[in-house]
């Protein structure tokens, strides 16, 4: 049996060097911070995004979806997965999506290969394939955040946790489909072609959000592009081409430290800061206490 799945972050770095470790090429993700028509236009060819909120506890399936139909016809003509398992629904959400637009994206060898595979299975069946494929589940886990204190995949949920969630939306057969591994069958939301589909999405997302309390401000969207650099070189965008290069650099060095457990490192500096104190000897180190203790005391009294 295949190991389990930690949680990965709502994080365009994350997701677009993921992918790309997953052979996916020339397609990246890119964070949205308003629900704009012209926010999403201005990021060239979109292939659909991916919506990240908190799932509504105790909330139990219906025959009918909240906005949207069920096209249960659709989940079997369309590469529609169940989720089965905890922790997988950001690349369940983000492999749901590139292998409905295969055609337009270059998903690569590995992914190609699985879609082939499950891809005449019911939707139940897919989404087992997917959670013990290997392959995905340790590209997966290679950008979870290191911890040494918990083991996510043992961890049981419990009734204090909030739990988030997250699906994707994508334009197919120019129809504007939800997908989401926790309903029976993808949600179709009207007629889209792939160029309506900024001015689609946007009120969809809208009326979703909107189910919410006004003090719920924890959703994260991103947007699934065309690499944004080969637009760059395309139109000679010289200082745009270094924006989006800056960029990747800076989510290589983020991603490498999301490997990496500090805790050794900090136990080893606070050792060498205590044993520096201890050293400049005559009462140094408790004085070094008292003062952190009055700092400390004077930052409550102030709060």
């Amino acid at each position: 049996m295949s190991g389990g799945w930690n949680t990965i972050e709502s994080d365009a770095g994350v997701f677009t060097y993921l992918i790309e470790k997953l052979g996916v090429k020339d397609i990246q993700f890119e964070e949205l911070t308003t629900l704009e028509v012209s926010e999403l236009q201005a990021l060239g060819t979109i292939y659909g995004v991916i919506f990240l909120f908190k799932y509504p506890s105790g909330e139990k399936r219906s025959d009918t979806p909240k906005d949207g139909t069920y096209d249960h016809e659709a989940a079997n003509t369309l590469f529609f997965p169940a989720q089965t398992i905890q922790n997988a629904c950001g690349t369940q959400a983000i492999v749901s999506l590139l292998l409905n637009r295969e055609g337009e994206v270059e998903i690569g060898k590995e992914l190609k290969e699985f879609k082939e595979f499950a891809g005449d299975f019911p939707p139940e069946l897919r989404g087992e394939t997917l959670s013990n494929s290997d392959l995905i589940r340790e590209t997966h886990n290679s950008f979870a955040r290191s911890s040494p204190f918990i083991d996510e995949t043992t961890r049981a949920a419990t009734e204090d946790d909030d739990v988030f969630h997250f699906i994707a939306y994508t334009s197919i057969n120019n129809k504007l489909y939800e997908l989401d591994g926790l309903q029976p069958a993808p949600i179709l939301h009207g007629d889209c072609t792939p160029t309506d589909f900024p001015s689609k999405i946007i009120p969809v997302l809208q009326r979703r959000i909107a189910r919410y309390p006004e003090t719920e401000i924890r959703f994260n969207l991103m947007a699934c592009v065309r690499d944004l650099r080969i637009r760059a070189r395309e139109i000679g965008d010289e200082d745009g081409l270094e924006l989006q290069e800056d960029k990747r650099a800076r989510w290589l060095w983020e991603n490498s430290l999301r490997r990496h457990n500090f805790v050794g490192f900090i136990s080893e500096l606070l050792k060498g800061v205590v044993k520096a104190k201890l050293d400049e000897g005559n009462g140094a180190y408790d004085k070094w206490i008292e003062e952190a203790k009055a700092r400390t005391k004077k930052q409550r009294e102030k709060t």
